[in-house]
């Protein structure tokens, strides 16, 4: 670690007595909601959580899973497992995913990275395929940041070749496609395959 001072034990805790057995339970996929109906976790029998939640009543702990809690953008971000790890292994809120991404795109330096340096490379011969998910979910893409890399598009003068208009239109990504052409992107019609060779 560079320094012999350095140690992974954890200070004891100014509160729990020491020699105590403690559990952290972590349930992926378990949450709190309306009760209702729908709710899978309301309707269902279940006693040990029960018992643990009315036994113990000071010791539950509810804690957010979701949107700026766990350093995604915003409060509308739904959280899965790797952010949800990562928050609390970190023990802190910190920038990951998506929002990573949107710190990159704000200040630009995702256009200095190495990654970007390399892909310059076809901008000669003005080739560029961008390759990713279309969707405005925030969990493995964000419609938005495709949206924000097109300026860069622009600036060099790059042919955008589409993927099938049908696949655009059915599944309400024509916006991408609308904002390239009227920012005067050269957008490549896409090639008529045959059907029957599918």
């Amino acid at each position: 670690m560079g320094s012999s001072d350095f140690s992974w034990k954890l200070p004891d805790h100014p509160k729990l007595p020491k020699g105590k057995t403690i559990a952290v339970v972590v349930l992926d996929g378990w949450g709190e909601a309306n009760p209702n109906e729908y709710n899978c976790i309301h309707i269902a029998e279940t006693p040990t959580m029960d018992s643990l939640k009315k036994g113990a009543p000071e010791h539950w702990r509810l804690v957010r899973a979701h949107g700026k809690a766990v350093g995604l953008p915003t409060e509308d971000d739904m959280g899965n497992s790797e952010v949800g790890h990562n928050a609390l292994g970190a023990g802190r809120i910190f920038a990951q995913g998506a929002k990573l991404v949107d710190l990159a795109l704000e200040s630009g330096k995702i256009f200095e990275g190495e990654g970007f340096n390399y892909i310059k490379e076809s901008f000669v011969t003005g080739t560029l395929h961008l390759i990713g998910l279309l969707s405005d979910g925030g969990v493995h893409s964000r419609l938005d940041q495709v949206q924000l890399l097109l300026p860069i598009v622009q600036q060099n003068k790059i042919v955008i070749n589409t993927d099938t208009e049908l696949f655009l239109a059915e599944t309400g990504l024509v916006s991408v496609e609308h904002q390239m052409r009227e920012m005067g992107l050269d957008v490549k019609a896409p090639v008529e395959t045959d059907k029957k060779a599918e």
